[in-house]
């Protein structure tokens, strides 16, 4: 054990995102001290860690919920982000980090620790130079920040690799603008991983940015290739044309693969700069490599793949929260005074085993579907994609199991009891807020199981989509209902 850290508080900030997620579960395999700052304890809660570290349930803009995050902190991890949350993303991100300096100043927080991405190219995107200046923000206290920058991260289930599996494994051949012939350093989530824990074992404070990249600087084409041959498939024809603009190459890849829109614009506006690792900017001075060695974008691509194939996905991009449009409120927040609850109800008594029922209950969306209405929940996904929604490709993280905070297609999963209850909330948009809920008992040896479609709608708005929507609830529900007890009984 590391007697110099032993003692040492350790804050997570986006613990509920896709790298936060991992690296808490590192450090407290390393027997860190570990406390977690998030906006919503529910959605972490189906960790294997929740109930090991701290929580501290907050906002990052509320100086108060700061002070209380930060007390007592030897080292703080700044993985907040807000690409995709409006069109002032960068002074929303620019704010919450000068709040997050000095809230940290003020709490006497030794250490720093920020991931942000290369940004050595003139030509950066707006997303680029956001993370860029959110590390000037950081750095403007007294506090020490190491600034770790990264190019494309691969790993199961990052949004860059879902990217990529998506686009090479459906297009065989495409036309894809003149970025593709970009260069770019990507490093494996593994590498990353690495070098984010070891930051705390250090012997002193830090203030510096160093670049991470993987071995390998290689263009995105090549990428695709490099996967596509790893997969199986054949050599993908790929059409260069000039007319593509990152607008419209993130509604292409909005429209084919499971990112959305709004989050695969600044990935795509990253791709136009060159993402390569300035050597003056080595963090080989303070970290050595990996005693393994660094791995290569087909290694990486490899990993993840297999880690995708055995359904061993730690984390995702969806687990960090979607969102939602103005006038649909999250879960966490307050009640709508007067609130309005609409209400659809399904029942069925059944002579299958009752584990039987949940099992197909627990494996509904993603590759399994939604039990029928197949077209219905497909153009409900098509709508919802349309508007600027998630849409219903997102799918699952594990095909069989479900954990609190798991993405579900457009749902999330608020609350699960094995073989009792299950509440999914709707993260389509929506004049109101919505949930499906499933429940299970044994009445008289039989199993009884109950469906229930919950609306509060936002206003007459809300209110007059439901009923708009009310007639499809009769061919979606029953259904749903009817052949899951038919998959249980077969199975």
């Amino acid at each position: 054990m590391d007697t110099q850290n032993q003692g040492k508080l350790y804050l997570v900030t986006g613990a509920s995102g896709y790298v936060g997620g991992r690296l808490v579960r590192d450090l407290m395999s390393d027997k860190k001290r570990v406390r977690v700052f998030v906006r919503d304890a529910k959605k972490i809660q189906g960790q294997s860690w929740a109930h090991e570290v701290e929580i501290v349930e907050g906002n990052a803009s509320n100086a108060a919920d700061l002070d209380r995050a930060l007390a007592g902190v030897h080292t703080a991890y700044y993985l907040l982000h807000s690409i995709n949350a409006a069109a002032d993303f960068g002074d929303i991100e620019a704010a919450m980090a000068r709040g997050f300096a000095l809230a940290s100043e003020k709490a006497g927080v030794s250490q720093i620790v920020y991931l942000g991405g290369i940004a050595n190219d003139e030509n950066r995107s707006r997303h680029l130079t956001s993370r860029m200046n959110t590390g000037t923000h950081l750095a403007s206290t007294s506090v020490p920040v190491l600034e770790l920058r990264a190019g494309i991260i691969i790993g199961s289930g990052s949004a860059s690799f879902e990217m990529l599996r998506h686009l090479t494994h459906r297009l065989p051949i495409m036309t894809t603008p003149k970025w593709v012939s970009n260069r770019t350093q990507p490093i494996a989530i593994r590498d990353v991983l690495y070098y984010l824990r070891k930051t705390a074992n250090l012997t002193k404070p830090e203030n510096r940015i160093c670049d991470i990249g993987g071995p390998e600087v290689v263009t995105y084409a090549e990428m695709m290739q490099k996967f596509a041959g790893l997969s199986g498939l054949r050599k993908r024809k790929i059409i260069q044309v000039p007319v593509l603009t990152p607008k419209l190459s993130s509604l292409w890849i909005g429209f084919v693969t499971p990112v959305p829109t709004s989050l695969a614009r600044p990935l795509v506006e990253s791709l136009i700069s060159e993402v390569v690792a300035d050597p003056a900017k080595s963090i080989s001075e303070i970290i050595p490599l990996p005693p393994e060695g660094l791995l290569t974008v087909s290694q990486a691509i490899q990993l993840a793949l297999t880690r995708t194939a055995e359904n061993s996905v730690d984390t995702r991009w969806s687990d960090a929260a979607f969102p939602t449009a103005p006038w649909q409120k999250a879960q966490g927040d307050p009640d709508w005074a007067g609130e309005l609850m609409l209400k659809d109800h399904r029942e069925i008594t059944t002579d299958v085993p009752l584990s039987k029922v949940w099992e197909q209950i627990e494996g509904i969306g993603g590759e399994h579907g939604w039990f029928g209405s197949g077209w219905l929940w497909y153009l409900r996904g098509l709508l919802d994609r349309m508007v600027g929604g998630v849409g219903l490709r997102r799918g699952r993280r594990d095909p069989q199991f479900l954990r609190v905070g798991d993405s579900l297609d457009f749902w999330r999963v608020e609350k699960i009891t094995k073989e009792e209850h299950l509440r999914l909330y709707a993260e389509m948009i929506l004049p109101g807020k919505a949930w499906l809920e499933f429940n299970l008992k044994v009445v008289d040896g039989k199993t009884v199981v109950t469906q229930d479609a919950l609306f509060a709608p936002r206003g007459l708005g809300g209110q007059i989509y439901w009923y708009l929507v009310s007639p499809f609830h009769f061919f979606i529900f029953p259904t749903m209902l009817r052949n899951i007890e038919k998959a249980a009984r077969k199975s």
